[in-house]
């Protein structure tokens, strides 16, 4: 008699080889460093910059933009540099997209001047007539909450002490709210006179839109 004629053994055998497959082909290769490439010029996000990505998700912008630049000839003239493996280290959760309502952002970070953003968040058709974006100028209306930020870095693996946070936060709030910060004029045209000192959602997300490439493109210039 065969093992086929004994069920019970056929399906308990048959469940030991799927263990063991799974583990061999799924989880040793999520253990293994050549599966997760690294980059010391890949830098965890600030805590204003998470702020803004999750300002991002929670405005569903990544339901009309991609963040991955395919290796392919037509998107690396048009978008710059394809994405790297490394670069999405500290994504939680990724934001590649499968939809392009929008261009892609993944390389967006430096493209345009804060002023660029301010201005196209409060009014994309004020810039480009046919856009379907919608406006987003009131996030320069809300205060930005940075009551849970220490949380979320740390919950993320960020390594920032309270000390970091904080100096991010006020170091980025000193930034914007500079009278010789370069796109002052656009940020108080789109930011009411009562929070121009004050962090806002808007400033967040330009400074996560200002992030995202920037770190790649100082890798690639390194080599």
């Amino acid at each position: 008699m065969g093992i086929s004629s004994k069920p019970v053994v056929f399906a308990v055998l048959a469940a030991v080889v799927i263990m063991l497959g799974t583990t061999v082909t799924v989880f040793i290769p999520l253990l293994t460093p050549s599966t997760q490439p690294v980059s010391r010029y890949i830098k965890p996000y600030t805590a204003v910059e998470q702020e803004g990505r999750d300002i991002y998700m929670r405005e569903g912008c990544n339901n009309c933009h991609t963040q991955t630049v395919r290796p392919l000839r037509t998107e690396v003239l048009r978008y710059g540099e394809y994405s790297k493996p490394e670069e999405f280290a500290y994504d939680r959760p990724f934001l590649w997209g499968s939809r392009r309502i929008g261009p892609d952002l993944n390389r967006v970070g430096g493209k345009y001047p804060d002023s660029w953003h301010y201005t196209h968040l409060e009014s994309p058709q004020g810039m480009f007539e046919k856009s379907n974006m919608p406006p987003y100028g009131w996030l320069a209306k809300n205060r930005l909450d940075t009551q849970y930020s220490l949380k979320k870095t740390s919950i993320l693996g960020y390594g920032y002490s309270e000390r970091d946070v904080q100096q991010q936060i006020e170091q980025y709030r000193s930034t914007v709210t500079d009278k010789n910060y370069a796109s002052k004029e656009s940020r108080d045209k789109v930011t009411p006179p009562e929070l121009r000192n004050d962090l806002t959602e808007m400033d967040a997300l330009i400074a996560y839109l200002q992030k995202l490439g920037r770190d790649v493109k100082k890798m690639e210039a390194a080599k």
